[in-house]
């Protein structure tokens, strides 16, 4: 009898083993892209994200997704107004060309609203499709939060982490005549910014006329105490948003959802802002996101307000004669109001489009963009970037010395950094503000003119403006 119940253990271990070998459900242990994307080998997909040095690099990395699963991917690089564009409209029209699509979280309000984009809980739910090891909990929060849920339902994952950063000239502020000036002036000694309040009095001070010396050489131009975003799209308006107004106590919405613009706090802050524009180029007006970092990397501005993607292609060994000398922070905190910490960002995802005929395969390739190991890689071969796990902060790459000002920026920066709030109306609230603070910013407006126009232009768009959660 014993050796009938052994035979008949062996043998049902053998029958294991080969159920194993012949496809029987793997363990989670045994979990893998390849075995995963089996039953969807030869299927394309097609991938619309946003042309930046982040996205070019893992542009290269995708074609080891094909190889590992059998799926493939056409991934389209678009700028950021094509993405925005041309995604919608896919999505919109229900054309369904797009099987995912990059979304900024400034674009859910709408999104959400029209029901365009498909949650993937049920696709979570699937032990065959989901990476028991994706280790959720290493995002980067509360970016990743506050964009994916939404009324109990998630959207994705947080797939790009764009976050604005304090950015100086480290050879300025590090000048011994320099230094010694500026402690004579302010009674304190020069150094980054940390305060919103230091952050101007260093703009005053380095804004100086051509002829005049900064740094021990006479200037054969005026130079500039800094540069910000002038233009009346873009990041402008969100910029006063997310790190003036916010940061002063003040924001677009009450806790109800209501357009909340012409507040002590918002017309201090919006003040504020414009304020900085005495010491900032004459073209400011006409400043973009990406014309910030060109003016920097020009060396003809002391410091600014930056998104830190953008300064990856400016401060790099073959990026100029400033390369280098460079010196990063945190969003300054308002002195005046220091437990009011914000910092701007626009926190993005790759998103399911509810039209999309492979689901499952796209599915995988989002897990799969932000999995531990894609991200290492993406670090890797970019010489660094924006990382959305906290475990990235710890790869040799990031830590090389002479990035080290940068990437402990970004690190402060994102302690703060919150998606937009689900708002169906954004675009037109964004385009009704952005050129009425641009209006304040040269002088034709007062904050307080400004930001009551705006209340009663934003109320007429929305009285209630959140999506219900």
């Amino acid at each position: 009898m014993h050796k009938a119940k052994s035979k008949s253990m062996l043998a049902g271990l053998i029958a294991s083993a080969a159920a194993i070998c012949y496809g029987a459900p793997l363990h989670a242990q045994d979990w893998s892209y390849a075995e995963a994307g089996k039953p969807y080998a030869g299927t394309t997909i097609r991938v619309l994200d946003e042309i930046t040095p982040l996205q070019e690099t893992m542009r290269k990395l995708v074609p080891e997704f094909t190889e590992e699963t059998g799926i493939k991917v056409e991934y389209e690089l678009l700028s950021h107004g094509d993405v925005i564009n041309r995604g919608q409209a896919d999505l919109f029209s229900g054309r369904g060309n797009y099987d995912a699509i990059m979304v900024h979280g400034l674009q859910l309000g709408p999104l959400l609203a029209a029901k365009v984009l498909q949650p993937i809980d049920e696709l979570k739910k699937n032990p065959a499709l989901t990476n028991p090891d994706l280790g959720l909990d290493d995002l980067i929060e509360p970016a990743n939060d506050s964009l994916v849920n939404h009324s109990g339902a998630q959207y994705g994952f947080l797939t790009w982490n764009y976050n604005q950063i304090y950015w100086a000239r480290a050879d300025l502020l590090t000048h011994p005549d320099e230094q010694a000036a500026f402690e004579t002036r302010y009674g304190y000694p020069l150094a980054p910014a940390e305060t919103m309040q230091e952050m101007r009095d260093i703009a005053e001070f380095f804004t100086r006329k051509s002829g005049e010396t900064l740094a021990g050489e006479t200037l054969r131009n005026d130079f500039y105490g800094i540069v910000l975003e002038g233009i009346p799209g873009g990041t402008t308006f969100t910029t006063v948003w997310e790190v003036f107004m916010n940061n002063w106590g003040g924001g677009v919405f009450d806790a109800d959802g209501k357009p909340n613009l012409d507040t002590p706090e918002n017309i201090a802050a919006l003040q504020f802002w414009a304020d900085l524009w005495k010491f900032a180029p004459p073209g400011q007006a006409e400043y973009s996101l990406i014309d910030v970092p060109t003016v920097m990397g020009n060396g003809i501005a002391a410091q600014s307000i930056a998104f830190s993607d953008f300064v990856l292609g400016v401060d790099r060994p073959d990026g100029g004669t400033y390369a280098g000398k460079f010196v990063y922070g945190g969003i300054p905190v308002n002195a005046e109001n220091p437990e009011a910490r914000s910092a701007g960002g626009e926190p993005s995802l790759m998103a399911l489009s509810s039209h999309s005929k492979n689901k499952e395969a796209t599915y995988l390739f989002m897990q799969w963009m932000v999995d531990k190991d894609t991200q290492a890689k993406l670090m890797e071969a970019g010489g660094g970037g924006v990382p959305i796990r906290h475990s990235s902060f710890d790869l040799d790459v990031m830590r090389e010395a002479d990035r080290q000002s940068l990437y402990k920026a970004m690190a402060a920066s994102l302690q703060y950094v919150k998606a937009k709030p689900k708002t169906p109306s954004f675009f037109e609230i964004d385009n009704t503000m952005g050129p009425l603070v641009q209006q304040v910013g040269i002088g034709q407006l007062t904050a307080a003119e400004a930001l009551k126009d705006g209340q009663r232009k934003v109320l007429s768009i929305c009285s209630h403006c959140l999506l219900a959660e």
